[in-house]
């Protein structure tokens, strides 16, 4: 296969695509993206909720979503919760908080959100 047939390929790919008009979209000046975010430092972050799921923690509530804004995927987790109005798969979302990792998976608790539009 020639080079260009592989990077048209590429370019044309969906999955590529939508994960270029999410970084776009959710792309502003005072935000980081997920693959640049620095663990334990206070971020600022926007994207698309992927999955939500109920996962006790310690035989705590907890409701776990996974964000995605078009670099990478981040599992925000809110503790004692079974349920948040407006958190459901497909929603926009700014967070803020402090990403740790927990089991090789980077992670927000509990973080300061605003559903976006």
């Amino acid at each position: 296969m020639s080079r260009l047939r592989r990077s048209l390929s590429r370019w044309a790919d969906t999955s590529d695509q939508h994960a270029r008009d999410l970084r776009k979209t959710y792309a502003a000046p005072d935000c980081s993206t997920v693959a640049t975010a620095p663990d334990r430092e206070r971020v600022h972050l926007r994207g698309t909720l992927r999955t939500v799921t109920l996962r006790p923690r310690g035989g705590v509530p907890a409701l776990e979503a996974e964000l995605f804004d078009g670099s990478g995927v981040l599992t925000v987790v809110w503790l004692g919760r079974r349920q948040i109005a407006g958190i459901t798969p497909g929603r926009s979302i700014d967070v803020k908080g402090r990403i740790g990792t927990h089991d090789g998976a980077r992670v927000i608790y509990n973080p300061r959100y605003e559903l976006l539009p």
